[in-house]
């Protein structure tokens, strides 16, 4: 596997839907989400609990596949 290991989540993520057209600066967006392009609607913004400045992109079907509400 090229050096990867498989590794599960263990916390919660802060997330909320992104906004068309709204101000991506200080949110990380990587180069594979913005050439199939990223952002649009469907696509969460994510931050850090610990440092809310802490900002990414995560695409709507990465999201949809590996996250839940958390019902706690």
């Amino acid at each position: 596997m090229n050096g990867f290991t498989t590794w599960k989540r263990k916390g919660i993520v802060h997330a909320r839907p992104y906004s068309p057209g709204e101000d991506m600066t200080g949110i990380s967006v990587s180069a594979p989400d913005k050439e199939a392009g990223s952002p649009k609607v469907g696509d969460m913004i994510a931050r850090n609990p610990d440092n809310h400045e802490d900002q990414w992109l995560i695409a709507a079907a990465f999201f949809a596949k590996n996250y839940e509400p958390d019902e706690d």
